[in-house]
């Protein structure tokens, strides 16, 4: 089985309306008016500049369910990774993040920049920014097996704001100009 990428992801949530605002809001994505008629609780989702007819579907089950306990008491997904073109574009994505209060944490894996947020169910998700391949040197490539402290600042300077990240990597050369 050849796969290409991540055509979406769907997640139960407690408040339909509120996790659609934050997604919307933090995030960016827009609601896709796709849900099937007659049929409540739930939403679909599409990313900025994203091809799919949807990224993100949301299932609401009701203010009594609990929060995840994936990871600490049950097994589960840990998150989903979403990336992002530039580190300009993760930089502002941190900004929303944080005055939202849901930056959760950042992290530096030598090839990847990365930041990870939680939504108002506590699910949580990465969003990244990869090293473009022309670019990778030693010291990226030896970093992936240890987490750093993310400075954006020195990453910008290093590589650029925008520079597009994941050429040659997640995105062709060739679609790159």
């Amino acid at each position: 089985m050849g796969i290409h990428r991540l055509n979406h992801a769907v997640l139960y949530v407690s408040d339909l309306e509120r996790s659609v605002a934050f997604y919307r809001d933090v995030l960016g994505f827009r609601r896709v008016p796709m849900t099937p008629e007659g049929f409540r609780g739930a939403a679909f989702l599409q990313a900025p500049d994203s091809t799919n007819d949807h990224d993100l579907g949301l299932f609401e089950i009701g203010a009594g369910a609990g929060r995840s306990t994936a990871g600490r008491a049950t097994v589960g997904l840990y998150h989903l990774a979403w990336e992002v073109d530039t580190l300009d574009e993760l930089a502002a994505t941190a900004r929303r993040l944080a005055g939202a209060g849901a930056l959760v944490g950042t992290s530096d894996h030598g090839t990847t920049k990365s930041l990870y947020g939680q939504d108002p169910d506590g699910l949580e998700f990465e969003v990244v920014w990869l090293v473009p391949a022309d670019r990778l040197d030693d010291a990226a490539l030896d970093a992936r097996t240890r987490i750093g402290r993310l400075d954006l600042a020195a990453e910008i300077s290093r590589y650029g704001g925008d520079t597009r990240g994941g050429v040659g990597i997640s995105v062709p050369a060739a679609a790159s100009h």
